[in-house]
């Protein structure tokens, strides 16, 4: 069996950089027609943008805070076979401002899943172990939502798009079945049962019946995600405020990476192999907050490696450590290149 089924990671993902315009505006640079785009301004405060081929275009949910799904007219007007299309909105294309955009092949079509007791819509990409799944709630505990994987996800990340505004609920393998941490908040880890107590399988995962998460009439939009040897890794690591910190292997060279402390109310941290040229990696933007993009190496900062992420922070504990001592981290991170190429090759180390 080959260490990797995917050599270039970007065939899946890529970090795209762009300069607002004002006018019409097509980003372009990608291997495949996104389903997922994130987007977010670097040089001014303002939310996160996230758009998805399921929902549609124009439709924005916001990761930094509880806000019902908006349409926004002339913000994400297509998603293209290289790229995407931008309207006039200042708020993904402001003249002169610059932007991030992070971006994610799903499966370019949707499917009806049955598999669950509450019938979703889905795109699942099986080989990057990545799908969005649209359902509506019935407000039943134990409820389940066909996911499209065929494999258990590892995180999943869930958004109410209707009705009152709701926090965003994250599971993650490394929390287990009984807790989810907060997308748009600093709060560490709690214990609701929002998952009804049980770990997804390869075709399912579970909700109870809170309104965050399966309130009859709610909709709600997942990002599943998989494991996937070579491209992505979803785990956990403990720090140690050393700048010969904790060194995560997670089997490739990261493109992309979210960590969250759930041991403190820290911030999510969220880093790319694009903002970020070079090693040390300590250029950051908030998932939680509307704040403007900052690079410090006082209390944060990480090297990318051929293999994984070695911390470098001696800082100790601050809203926006990565490496305080005795602290447990969450993180998801995907590849630039895989460690070893479906050939035996091993890549290089930048």
């Amino acid at each position: 069996m080959p260490y990797t089924n995917i050599d270039s990671p970007k065939k899946y993902f890529e970090t795209v950089l762009y300069t607002g315009t004002g006018a019409s505006l097509n980003i372009t640079g990608l291997n495949f027609k996104p389903d997922w785009v994130w987007t977010r301004f670097r040089s001014a405060s303002n939310s996160h943008y996230i758009f998805d081929a399921v929902r549609g275009t124009n439709k924005v949910i916001f990761s930094d805070g509880t806000y019902t799904e908006a349409t926004i007219s002339d913000s994400l007007n297509s998603f293209n076979s290289d790229g995407f299309t931008l309207g006039t909105n200042v708020n993904v294309n402001q003249s002169g401002t610059t932007f991030a955009s992070w971006n994610w092949l799903g499966a370019n079509t949707t499917v009806s899943n049955t598999a669950g007791t509450i019938t979703s819509t889905v795109s699942a990409n099986t080989t990057s172990g990545f799908s969005i799944v649209s359902y509506t709630g019935n407000g039943t505990n134990g409820a389940t939502i066909g996911h499209g994987l065929g494999v258990a996800p590892k995180m999943i990340i869930v958004k109410r798009r209707n009705g009152d505004p709701e926090n965003w609920n994250v599971y993650h393998a490394s929390l287990g079945n009984t807790k989810r941490i907060l997308l748009n908040s600093t709060a560490t880890e709690e214990t609701n049962g929002v998952w009804f107590n049980t770990t997804p399988t390869s075709t399912l995962f579970y909700v109870s019946g809170i309104g965050s998460i399966n309130e009859n009439a709610g909709t709600y939009i997942a990002y599943c995600f998989a494991d996937v040897k070579g491209y992505s890794k979803f785990g956990s690591y403990q720090g140690n405020s050393s700048t010969d910190g904790t060194f995560v292997y997670i089997g490739f060279k990261p493109a992309f990476v979210i960590i969250k402390n759930i041991t403190n109310g820290n911030n999510w941290i969220m880093l790319d192999n694009k903002r970020g040229t070079y090693n040390l990696q300590s250029t950051t933007l908030y998932p939680n907050t509307s704040d403007v993009e900052t690079s410090t190496t006082t209390n944060f900062g990480m090297d990318f490696l051929s293999n994984g992420m070695k911390m470098r922070t001696s800082g100790g504990y601050t809203t926006n450590s990565n490496n305080a001592s005795g602290n447990t981290y969450i993180y998801m991170a995907f590849a630039e290149n895989p460690f070893v190429s479906s050939k035996g090759i091993p890549t290089t180390a930048r």
